[in-house]
């Protein structure tokens, strides 16, 4: 049962990606979408369910809170040592962004998507009422996931076919993640140090990278709605599955 529902995930993840191929001549509106939709997803979703589940302390904050702020700096990071790298090669990069940049962020992404299919067959294992509220939740929000995810390959330069790649495999990923509850399970308070990880590094990339690209050519109170319809829409996902 829980792989059948991931099916619902692995279509809803292609139908985010499509959109945003389709929509290239309203870049920006779909950048400030793209912003919103991640900004929600971290500060909604990822987050709290961090804190709830990381477990202890340390050193009077919690772990999760720690992990996000290593995340937010190694995405930073990593970032700085592409840039530099290709700045020694004699490319500007401030017009040319690292390729690679692009790809580590969409493989974080299929990571991400891949727990996800973990987290239903961990609910379905608990109960069907369980299971279908997790698969729920999943699966609303994977249409932000494949739209982030084509944005974020494609934004850094990426030729569409890795791009698409890269939305096949954050599609495939529930499946896998689902299937892979009937060998093992992950621990709980590992799963809540990779989500404030992960939550980390998508802030700094939503903060840092979209959202300025986004407001920088078009300034329009049009893109910034769209920023604040995706948060609100994750808002609206994260209510009705709660």
């Amino acid at each position: 049962m829980a792989v059948f529902v991931a099916l619902g995930a692995f279509l809803m993840t292609l139908a985010g990606g499509w959109t945003a191929q389709r929509v290239t001549d309203r870049r920006h509106l779909v950048l400030g979408l793209a912003g919103g939709l991640m900004l929600g997803v971290v500060g909604l979703d990822l987050l709290p369910e961090a804190l709830r589940v990381a477990g202890d302390e340390v050193f009077g904050v919690p772990a999760a809170l720690l992990l996000f702020v290593a995340g937010f700096l190694l995405a930073h990071l990593v970032e700085r040592l592409l840039a530099a790298r290709r700045a020694g090669h004699g490319a500007d990069e401030h017009l040319h962004r690292a390729p690679e940049v692009g790809l580590t962020a969409a493989a974080a992404m299929v990571g991400h998507s891949a727990m996800d299919g973990v987290a239903i067959g961990a609910a379905f294992q608990v109960g069907g009422g369980m299971g279908a509220s997790v698969a729920l939740a999943v699966i609303a929000h994977d249409f932000a996931d494949g739209f982030n995810t084509y944005t974020l390959t494609s934004l850094y330069g990426n030729a569409r076919r890795k791009a698409v790649t890269m939305l096949v495999a954050d599609a495939a990923a529930p499946l896998l993640g689902a299937a892979s509850t009937l060998v093992f399970s992950i621990p709980e308070q590992l799963l809540g140090g990779y989500l404030g990880l992960f939550g980390g590094a998508l802030l700094y990339l939503a903060a840092a990278e979209i959202l300025p690209e986004a407001h920088h050519v078009h300034p329009a109170r049009t893109t910034l709605l769209c920023t604040v319809a995706g948060a609100g829409f994750i808002w609206l996902v994260v209510g009705l599955a709660g």
